[in-house]
């Protein structure tokens, strides 16, 4: 939990210091069409990748599989999404990072050890 606020507030200040330097160095103008860019990238790939996902989703159910793979890149997708939306160069990159198939092998198995690490340690009680 320490984490999330560490990162809640770091990351937010990292982002507005490195907008500030960019506006400096190339101009506000083009630094705002850098973003707008990327939030406008960021909406039409998320929506792209994401009806793939959505797709791919539907027809591991209609073989009657488990979609557990596709289900990970969904949320990559909406995660990468949302992060391409929000303003700020490292949001931008980690969100395109999130985006892509080959950035996406690195990350799942990241979350995948952090989620059976989540799951080993949890507690379920039944009443």
């Amino acid at each position: 939990m320490k984490w999330i606020f560490l990162a809640l507030l770091l990351v937010p200040t990292l982002e507005l210091a490195i907008l500030i330097w960019a506006g400096g160095a190339i101009g506000f103008f083009p630094t705002l069409l850098i973003i707008v860019g990327t939030g406008l990238l960021g909406a039409f790939l998320a929506k792209k990748q994401g009806l793939k996902a959505i797709r791919d989703i539907q027809e591991s159910f209609n073989r009657f599989e488990p979609p557990g793979d596709h289900l990970l890149k969904a949320a990559f997708v909406l995660v990468g999404g949302v992060m391409l939306l929000t303003p700020g160069f490292i949001s931008d990159v980690i969100g395109l990072t999130l985006l892509f198939g080959p950035t996406q092998k690195i990350y799942k198995p990241l979350i995948m050890k952090l989620l059976n690490n989540k799951m080993k340690n949890a507690r379920v009680i039944v009443r």
